[in-house]
């Protein structure tokens, strides 16, 4: 990790710790495992946007909190090398999960959506389908994604795009050993 990348999984421990609730708690709340949320909160994986959105929403926070977002103007603009990376990461162990974030709003504040720039890194391990409130839109840049959504699976292209409803079962990977580039916008 760099010095610039923002530290997602401490920011998540911060809210908590926050709120005077244990991880047995927000698991409660998220439905995600105690285990995953201490991986997340120590730095051992990067979740997906969707498990991010769901994690802020029991903790009461916007997700733009996570990224070091302000939220203070009725607009922004962030040029192409202004982007603040979120932490890559992967396990002590060598298990990479594949997410890596920039966030391309960061300053507009009362945001109903959440855009991003996604990379998405060949996964050494396999995540699994989740669902959270809300809407997704997919639109691919570079590389081939691979795409769940309950009992239908595809592959997109550059230049494909997908937009469904986030409350499907749904997982989003990298399809080949060539990373991939999403924008992903998040509407909650």
């Amino acid at each position: 990790m760099s010095d610039t990348d923002v530290k997602v999984g401490e920011k998540i421990k911060k809210y908590r710790e926050s709120k005077g609730l244990s991880l047995a708690d927000l698991s409660n709340r998220t439905g995600f495992s105690t285990a995953f949320l201490s991986q997340l909160e120590n730095h051992l994986i990067s979740p997906p946007l969707g498990a991010l959105m769901k994690i802020a929403r029991a903790l009461e926070v916007e997700i733009g909190r996570l990224f070091n977002q302000k939220g203070s103007a009725p607009f922004t603009i962030v040029r192409k090398d202004e982007r603040v990376p979120t932490s890559r990461v992967a396990s002590k162990e060598g298990v990479r999960y594949g997410y890596a974030y920039e966030s391309l709003a960061p300053d507009k504040i009362n945001r109903k959506m959440e855009p991003f720039l996604v990379t998405l890194e060949p996964a050494s391990k396999k995540g699994v389908p989740y669902s959270h409130d809300g809407e997704e839109f997919l639109y691919v840049l570079e590389g081939r994604v691979e795409i769940q959504l309950g009992d239908h699976a595809d592959i997109l292209e550059p230049g494909d795009s997908i937009y469904y409803d986030s409350t499907l079962n749904h997982h989003v990977a990298c399809a080949d050993e060539r990373p991939a580039r999403i924008i992903a916008v998040i509407y909650a």
